[in-house]
């Protein structure tokens, strides 16, 4: 399964230079691959070209040749950095996992999610067990390619851990791509198979 993005370029609307220009990345599922780059060099922008959540820019984005669909379930998910940003506060959180899928109580106990926060609104819970659910969200069974952009920013240590070994148990089981971005370059070179600098593939002046 591949993901490409090709000749991909974006630049805000009240901006004069591009963030993005000229970009070329293709990725697979069967290798873990990291995305690291500087703060405000565009990675973020780029994962959100990537699993369809901007559609205007130039170039195109293919998942198995195909575009992305422009309404309804995305094969490509993207797992935000700020969980609670795209999170209904007016939702309670059996109400805003269940908008994506029925998750099974093992999976619920495999992500340390106790029964008691299902009832609980996001504002009554903190950001780590927020992504949490954003995680568990996003791995929808019809979830080809999950992206995660700096998801374990909100986690401790420990639970970093516990995290990533869970999705990336799930990402082979399924056959999953997995792209990682993250500044902790001791945790890429842990996980990743291949590692992408966006400097090297980002064409701007």
């Amino acid at each position: 399964m591949e993901l490409i993005g090709s000749n991909i370029s974006f630049k805000y609307p009240s901006a004069k230079n591009y963030i993005l220009k000229d970009i070329d990345i293709y990725l697979d599922n069967n290798k873990v691959t990291g995305l690291v780059g500087d703060s405000g060099s565009g990675k973020s922008t780029l994962c959100k070209i990537l699993s369809g959540h901007v559609q205007k820019f130039d170039g195109r984005v293919t998942l198995n040749g195909e575009e992305l669909p422009k309404k309804g379930f995305c094969p490509v998910q993207l797992i935000y950095q700020h969980p609670e940003k795209v999170m209904n506060p007016k939702w309670k959180m059996d109400s805003v996992l269940g908008e994506s899928w029925e998750v099974p109580d093992d999976l619920l106990e495999d992500f340390g999610i106790q029964k008691s926060w299902l009832t609980r609104f996001p504002q009554e819970l903190s950001g780590g067990e927020l992504q949490r659910f954003s995680v568990l969200r996003s791995l929808n069974p019809m979830t080809k390619f999950l992206i995660a952009d700096e998801m374990t920013t909100m986690l401790d240590a420990i639970t970093q851990v516990q995290i990533l070994d869970s999705v990336l148990k799930i990402v082979k089981e399924r056959n999953m791509g997995f792209l990682l971005v993250s500044h902790d370059m001791d945790l890429v070179n842990t996980i990743c198979d291949d590692v992408i600098y966006l400097k090297d593939i980002n064409k701007v002046d």
